[in-house]
Protein backbone atom coordinates (compact mmCIF):
# COMPACT_ATOMS: atom_id res chain seq x y z
CA UNK A 1 0.00 0.00 0.00
CA UNK A 2 1.15 3.19 0.28
CA UNK A 3 3.01 5.00 3.70
CA UNK A 4 0.81 8.06 4.62
CA UNK A 5 2.83 11.09 5.22
CA UNK A 6 2.22 13.44 8.85
CA UNK A 7 -1.46 13.84 9.96
CA UNK A 8 -1.97 17.02 7.77
CA UNK A 9 -4.86 17.84 5.00
CA UNK A 10 -3.46 19.08 1.81
CA UNK A 11 -5.63 21.38 -1.04
CA UNK A 12 -4.33 19.37 -4.55
CA UNK A 13 -3.05 22.43 -5.39
CA UNK A 14 -0.28 21.77 -2.52
CA UNK A 15 -0.13 18.76 -3.50
CA UNK A 16 0.39 19.01 -6.88
CA UNK A 17 3.39 21.65 -6.13
CA UNK A 18 4.80 19.92 -4.00
CA UNK A 19 4.79 16.73 -5.70
CA UNK A 20 6.76 18.00 -9.05
CA UNK A 21 9.78 18.82 -6.75
CA UNK A 22 9.78 15.49 -4.79
CA UNK A 23 12.14 12.61 -6.16
CA UNK A 24 9.46 9.99 -4.91
CA UNK A 25 5.81 9.24 -6.48
CA UNK A 26 2.98 10.27 -3.59
CA UNK A 27 -0.71 9.51 -4.11
CA UNK A 28 -3.34 12.39 -2.97
CA UNK A 29 -6.53 10.74 -1.30
CA UNK A 30 -8.97 13.38 -1.00
CA UNK A 31 -6.26 15.69 1.73
CA UNK A 32 -4.10 13.07 2.21
CA UNK A 33 -0.88 12.50 0.84
CA UNK A 34 0.78 9.15 1.12
CA UNK A 35 4.56 8.03 -0.02
CA UNK A 36 3.89 5.11 -2.72
CA UNK A 37 6.06 2.20 -2.23
CA UNK A 38 8.72 1.15 -4.31
CA UNK A 39 8.74 -2.27 -6.51
CA UNK A 40 9.92 -5.71 -6.53
CA UNK A 41 11.91 -6.70 -9.76
CA UNK A 42 8.93 -9.38 -10.15
CA UNK A 43 6.82 -6.49 -9.85
CA UNK A 44 8.39 -3.95 -12.70
CA UNK A 45 9.27 -7.22 -15.41
CA UNK A 46 5.35 -8.19 -14.95
CA UNK A 47 4.54 -4.39 -15.65
CA UNK A 48 7.72 -4.61 -18.77
CA UNK A 49 5.71 -7.32 -20.20
CA UNK A 50 2.45 -5.94 -19.97
CA UNK A 51 3.88 -2.85 -21.28
CA UNK A 52 5.34 -4.85 -25.04
CA UNK A 53 2.49 -6.88 -24.97
CA UNK A 54 0.42 -3.85 -25.31
CA UNK A 55 2.71 -1.36 -27.62
CA UNK A 56 3.49 -4.32 -30.02
CA UNK A 57 -0.43 -4.62 -30.60
CA UNK A 58 -1.30 -0.52 -31.03
CA UNK A 59 0.62 -0.09 -33.64
CA UNK A 60 -1.48 1.87 -36.08
CA UNK A 61 -4.38 1.70 -33.33
CA UNK A 62 -5.63 4.82 -31.47
CA UNK A 63 -4.18 4.16 -28.09
CA UNK A 64 -1.61 5.07 -26.23
CA UNK A 65 -0.10 3.03 -23.06
CA UNK A 66 1.48 4.71 -19.90
CA UNK A 67 3.03 3.16 -16.91
CA UNK A 68 4.39 3.75 -13.54
CA UNK A 69 5.00 7.33 -13.38
CA UNK A 70 1.84 8.92 -15.45
CA UNK A 71 -0.43 10.40 -12.70
CA UNK A 72 -3.71 9.93 -13.20
CA UNK A 73 -6.69 12.52 -11.92
CA UNK A 74 -10.10 10.69 -10.32
CA UNK A 75 -11.97 13.65 -9.73
CA UNK A 76 -15.47 11.86 -8.85
CA UNK A 77 -12.68 11.14 -5.96
CA UNK A 78 -10.42 13.79 -5.90
CA UNK A 79 -7.85 11.22 -5.95
CA UNK A 80 -4.64 11.49 -7.62
CA UNK A 81 -2.61 8.20 -8.08
CA UNK A 82 -0.47 6.40 -10.26
CA UNK A 83 -1.23 2.56 -11.98
CA UNK A 84 0.93 0.78 -13.07
CA UNK A 85 0.02 0.45 -16.42
CA UNK A 86 -2.97 2.56 -18.18
CA UNK A 87 -3.93 2.53 -21.63
CA UNK A 88 -5.89 5.92 -23.17
CA UNK A 89 -7.68 6.42 -26.37
CA UNK A 90 -6.27 9.39 -28.00
CA UNK A 91 -6.59 11.94 -28.28
CA UNK A 92 -6.01 12.25 -24.29
CA UNK A 93 -7.36 14.06 -22.31
CA UNK A 94 -5.14 16.04 -19.58
CA UNK A 95 -6.47 17.95 -16.29
CA UNK A 96 -7.22 21.25 -16.96
CA UNK A 97 -4.16 23.89 -16.65
CA UNK A 98 -1.85 20.44 -16.64
CA UNK A 99 0.50 18.71 -18.59
CA UNK A 100 1.35 16.04 -16.67
CA UNK A 101 -2.51 14.30 -15.42
CA UNK A 102 -4.17 12.51 -17.57
CA UNK A 103 -7.99 12.02 -16.56
CA UNK A 104 -9.26 8.92 -19.50
CA UNK A 105 -8.02 5.39 -19.24
CA UNK A 106 -10.46 2.69 -20.69
CA UNK A 107 -8.04 -0.19 -18.87
CA UNK A 108 -5.74 -0.02 -15.83
CA UNK A 109 -3.56 -2.99 -14.99
CA UNK A 110 -2.25 -3.12 -11.52
CA UNK A 111 0.50 -5.60 -10.12
CA UNK A 112 -0.45 -7.20 -6.63
CA UNK A 113 1.99 -6.99 -3.76
CA UNK A 114 1.73 -8.03 -0.08
CA UNK A 115 0.96 -4.27 0.61
CA UNK A 116 -1.02 -3.05 -2.01
CA UNK A 117 -3.14 -5.91 -2.96
CA UNK A 118 -6.45 -5.29 -0.47
CA UNK A 119 -6.70 -1.61 -1.70
CA UNK A 120 -6.00 -2.83 -5.01
CA UNK A 121 -8.92 -4.57 -5.03
CA UNK A 122 -11.21 -2.64 -2.82
CA UNK A 123 -10.76 1.44 -2.39
CA UNK A 124 -8.59 1.86 -5.25
CA UNK A 125 -11.23 -0.28 -7.96
CA UNK A 126 -13.88 1.74 -6.49
CA UNK A 127 -12.37 5.08 -7.46
CA UNK A 128 -11.74 3.78 -10.97
CA UNK A 129 -14.89 2.52 -11.62
CA UNK A 130 -16.44 6.63 -11.34
CA UNK A 131 -14.18 7.39 -14.16
CA UNK A 132 -16.36 7.90 -17.14
CA UNK A 133 -13.75 5.90 -19.95
CA UNK A 134 -12.74 2.76 -17.50
CA UNK A 135 -13.86 0.09 -19.21
CA UNK A 136 -10.98 -3.18 -18.25
CA UNK A 137 -9.08 -3.71 -15.19
CA UNK A 138 -6.03 -5.86 -14.90
CA UNK A 139 -4.72 -7.48 -11.53
CA UNK A 140 -1.96 -9.12 -11.78
CA UNK A 141 -0.54 -11.35 -8.92
CA UNK A 142 3.55 -11.43 -8.61
CA UNK A 143 4.08 -14.22 -6.35
CA UNK A 144 1.80 -16.92 -8.58
CA UNK A 145 -0.02 -17.42 -11.70
CA UNK A 146 -2.92 -15.12 -11.20
CA UNK A 147 -4.68 -12.35 -13.11
CA UNK A 148 -8.16 -10.92 -12.92
CA UNK A 149 -10.16 -9.54 -14.89
CA UNK A 150 -12.82 -7.36 -14.87
CA UNK A 151 -14.81 -6.12 -17.64
CA UNK A 152 -17.55 -4.20 -17.45
CA UNK A 153 -20.53 -4.90 -19.08
CA UNK A 154 -23.23 -2.59 -17.85
CA UNK A 155 -23.46 0.34 -15.45
CA UNK A 156 -22.89 -0.54 -12.33
CA UNK A 157 -22.10 -4.15 -13.40
CA UNK A 158 -18.96 -5.64 -13.63
CA UNK A 159 -17.76 -9.27 -15.00
CA UNK A 160 -14.78 -11.01 -13.57
CA UNK A 161 -12.80 -13.38 -15.47
CA UNK A 162 -9.74 -15.69 -13.65
CA UNK A 163 -6.27 -16.79 -15.49
CA UNK A 164 -4.23 -19.39 -13.37
CA UNK A 165 -2.89 -21.61 -15.98
CA UNK A 166 -0.10 -20.13 -18.46
CA UNK A 167 -1.21 -21.23 -21.57
CA UNK A 168 -4.41 -19.29 -20.99
CA UNK A 169 -5.00 -16.44 -23.55
CA UNK A 170 -6.23 -13.27 -22.07
CA UNK A 171 -8.71 -11.26 -24.81
CA UNK A 172 -8.87 -8.07 -23.82
CA UNK A 173 -12.51 -6.05 -24.32
CA UNK A 174 -11.95 -2.23 -24.20
CA UNK A 175 -8.89 -2.61 -27.01
CA UNK A 176 -8.23 -5.38 -29.63
CA UNK A 177 -5.23 -7.06 -27.66
CA UNK A 178 -4.84 -10.77 -27.05
CA UNK A 179 -2.35 -12.47 -25.06
CA UNK A 180 -0.87 -15.58 -23.09
CA UNK A 181 -0.93 -15.32 -19.55
CA UNK A 182 2.90 -16.91 -19.84
CA UNK A 183 4.09 -14.01 -21.92
CA UNK A 184 3.18 -11.57 -18.84
CA UNK A 185 5.27 -13.96 -16.28
CA UNK A 186 8.18 -14.11 -18.82
CA UNK A 187 11.66 -14.38 -16.62
CA UNK A 188 9.41 -14.10 -13.34
CA UNK A 189 10.85 -15.92 -9.99
CA UNK A 190 8.32 -17.42 -7.90
CA UNK A 191 10.09 -18.14 -4.47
Amino acid sequence: MTQALEKKTYTSEEYLNWEILSEERHEYDDGEIRLMTGGTPNHNRICRNLLIALELAFKEQPYETFFTDQRLWISNRNLYTYPDIMVLEKPIQLQESRTDTVMNPCLIAEVLSKSTKDYDRSEKFVAYRTIETFQEYLLIDQYKIQVEHYVKTNAHQWLLSEYTDSEMTLTLSSVDVQFKIADLYENIEFK
